[in-house]
């Protein structure tokens, strides 16, 4: 019996998604319309999906319902190092010298060196394509003096935009330790932050980078590889950022432009990565979808911040058993499950893809 291989169902679903399946010859030719596929409420803890150019919210579930970005929090330390940079200080050529504290950084890293000197672009190549830790202590430290002054500037900037049901304790998003407390926000505060970064920054330059060269000052050269899988297999995503602690699960911000229209999914706190980037696959078709209904540049009003006094607590999602060992911190509806791989699966894909091809999902791998 042919069992199809996961490669394949990751394809149909993607396929289905996106109506580019042929409907059933017992459909009658007045019913052959194809829809998004059905988003799945427990593949995520928050989500939601809006228009980039009106901020208009085409899908929303539990999207204020508050949950640890983890490495999603460097967009807001992205935002806050381009608006230094826009004010003149620092410049994308400075060179920061490296400190112990940004060197000895955990989880995804590009292994800085105590006193090395690297300049801010390579630093945000590093942030934005490795979700290097270390890189965004060491511009945290660079702009402000201190990740505590820097962590105070996220906040402030949080505020001024709105993002009732976000608080930053950290420039990285690492799990807390003993002592600390945990970055919180929701999707729909890191849905309007990323509308801000898309259309104020050059954001797009680092994270639709699927591959860079990170230059040590020793001579040294590090291959960093862009831990969004998405890139190069959803036609038009070219970003922006994703996230994973074991308690914060599996999320991502992502942004997909197609026909001179961009959305932007956020996803939060999914049990599995592999579950999270289907179903925002499924979210961006079904935003699309709905996107058809509205004229381009169509004068709807912004997305607004939350107005609940509080957000609703972390919510907790379904236990699944992993299909794959998970990997180290720092980054990481469809009735479509989970299946376990083979090891030929396992290996990575060709990823290349034109914008305007079929939609081919290839989500193997383990970096988040």
């Amino acid at each position: 019996m042919f069992l199809p291989s996961f490669r394949l169902l990751l394809v149909i679903a993607a396929c289905s998604a996106a109506g580019l399946l042929p409907v059933a010859a017992a459909t009658t030719r007045k019913n052959t319309k194809a829809t998004p596929a059905e988003v799945d409420p427990n593949a995520y803890r928050s989500a939601i999906v809006l228009d980039a150019a009106t901020g208009q919210v085409l899908f929303e579930d539990n999207a204020d319902v508050q949950n640890p970005p983890a490495s999603v929090v460097k967009l807001m330390t992205f935002l806050i190092v381009e608006e230094k940079i826009k004010h003149g200080e620092p410049a994308l050529t400075t060179p920061v010298t490296i400190t112990a504290e940004a060197a000895k950084t955990g989880g995804s890293q590009v292994w800085l060196v105590d006193k090395e000197k690297i300049t801010v672009e390579e630093l945000l190549y590093a942030l934005m394509v490795q979700s290097a830790n270390d890189a965004a202590v060491a511009l945290a430290i660079q702009v402000a003096g201190s990740k505590e002054a820097f962590v105070e500037l996220m906040n402030l900037r949080a505020r001024d935009l709105g993002l009732t049901h976000t608080v930053f304790h950290s420039p990285h998003g690492l799990p807390p330790g003993r002592g600390q407390t945990a970055d919180l926000s929701t999707a729909r505060d890191l849905a309007i932050l990323a509308r801000k970064l898309l259309t104020e920054t050059d954001i797009l330059r680092y994270t639709s980078t699927r591959e860079h060269e990170f230059h040590h000052q020793n001579g040294q050269i590090n291959k960093l590889t862009n831990h969004n899988h998405l890139l190069g297999l959803v036609p038009g995503c070219d970003g922006l950022k994703t996230g994973w602690y074991e308690k914060a699960g599996y999320s991502l911000v992502a942004t997909v432009q197609r026909n001179g229209r961009r959305i932007i999914t956020v996803i939060l706190g999914s049990p599995e990565r592999k579950l999270r980037d289907i179903t925002t696959t499924l979210l961006v078709e079904k935003g699309f979808a709905a996107l058809s209904a509205f004229p381009a540049l169509s004068p709807v009003a912004a997305v607004q911040p939350a107005t609940q006094p509080a957000a609703q607590p972390v919510a907790s999602a379904p236990p699944r058993p992993p299909t794959a060992p998970p990997p180290p911190a720092g980054d990481g509806s469809s009735s479509i499950k989970p299946v376990p791989l083979t090891p030929e699966e396992k290996q990575s894909l060709d990823n290349g893809t034109d914008s305007s091809a079929t939609v081919h999902v290839d989500l193997s791998g383990t970096k988040k």
